[in-house]
């Protein structure tokens, strides 16, 4: 698709959310993997709304298409 739609100015991207977001949801289905968010553990929806921006915002020169957005806190 971005090659296809790239040149009509169309950014096309795949955005990679690899881990558990501070929702509603996580609070009260994985209290366990909720008490991660005083560390860093969770994603914060704020944050991935502003990367999402911030791909808006990019020069048609430098164009991102993919990227993966994981909690600072992760375990390897």
């Amino acid at each position: 698709m971005a090659c296809e739609l790239g040149p009509k100015g169309i950014h096309v991207s795949h955005l990679v959310i690899d881990g558990a977001i501070d929702t509603a949801f996580i609070r009260d289905n994985f209290p366990e993997r909720y008490a991660a968010k005083a560390q860093d553990g969770i994603l914060d929806p704020d944050a991935i709304a502003e990367t999402y921006w911030q791909w808006h915002c990019q020069p048609r020169n430098a164009w991102t298409h993919e990227a993966d957005l994981r909690p600072w806190m992760e375990s390897w």
